[in-house]
């Protein structure tokens, strides 16, 4: 009984596994450009191969680039950046460690992921919330591409990721935050013609008024009673000068003296504490 080697031996399956594989159309064969373009010095030559290496691989580029379609970037911008991560992987390929579209695809996928991370959001972000939100995108994806399939709740998502609710909150809450509005952006959710920058609060005067009071109230209570007295009746009381004087058995003048007086005693009290406060 005879057996016929050259098909049953392991080179032989091997080649006929290499001869069944299936190829991209776009994955040219530039073997020899690259056998070249390794053998020449630095020069236009040199520079003339490698531009036709890369262009003969341009469309794998651009068929990657497309798989990051509709995530917030322009498709051109995205073939932009594929073939940026294509000129990067001729320059660093080295003919010997294998076949160059093994070593293409992954330079070319990471210099887009790298884009995304880097580029994309409007706020630097940890990596590990970028991480969560690309999980729990490509979860919730995965959850609602049927026909009618309900949103999936947090706890949806927490089973389908194997994350934490809370894990997964800040996965959704990234999902939002990708971008930036305007401040002149109508709210999403409301119809009264108010933009956001409405809504941001403003200075609150109040808060002067109380670090003025915190600090007088060191200078007032070194004051004589009489003194503390004239200051409430003008300034709490909102009484004239003339009323006070009225009422103390006084001249006006002498209520005007005592009141200038004490405050500026009150003052220098205040602005003596505070350069203290501050030098401290």
């Amino acid at each position: 009984m005879l057996i016929d080697m050259s098909t049953s031996s392991p080179a032989a399956s091997a080649r006929s596994t290499a001869r069944t594989r299936r190829t991209h159309d776009d994955a040219p064969d530039t073997a020899h450009q690259f056998a070249r373009l390794n053998s020449l010095e630095a020069g236009p030559e040199r520079g003339a191969v490698r531009d036709e290496i890369v262009t003969a691989w341009l469309p794998m580029a651009h068929r990657i680039a497309g798989r990051f379609r509709d995530r917030g970037e322009a498709v051109e911008d995205l073939r932009q950046v594929a073939a940026l991560g294509l000129v990067k992987a001729v320059d660093r390929f080295d003919p010997g460690r294998g076949a160059f579209e093994s070593y293409a695809v992954p330079t070319i996928t990471g210099e887009i992921k790298r884009h995304f991370r880097d580029r994309m959001w409007a706020l630097r972000v940890p990596r590990r919330v970028q991480e969560l939100r690309n999980k729990v995108r490509i979860a919730r994806r995965e959850l609602i591409q049927n026909p009618g399939s309900p949103e999936p709740s947090v706890a949806d998502l927490a089973a389908r990721t194997g994350l934490t609710e809370s894990e997964v909150g800040a996965g959704l809450e990234a999902l939002e935050s990708f971008s930036t509005l305007s401040l002149d952006a109508e709210p999403p959710s409301g119809d009264d013609g108010y933009s956001l920058a409405d809504r941001l609060g403003g200075p609150d005067a109040s808060y002067d008024t109380v670090v003025d009071r915190e600090s007088a109230k060191q200078g007032l209570r070194s004051l004589p009673e009489r003194e503390r007295a004239i200051l409430y009746m003008r300034f709490f009381e909102d009484m004239t000068q003339s009323r006070i004087a009225d009422r103390l058995g006084i001249s006006q003048m002498h209520v005007s003296r005592l009141i200038n007086r004490s405050c500026e005693r009150v003052r220098e009290e205040a602005m003596g504490r505070r350069r203290y406060d501050g030098g401290a």
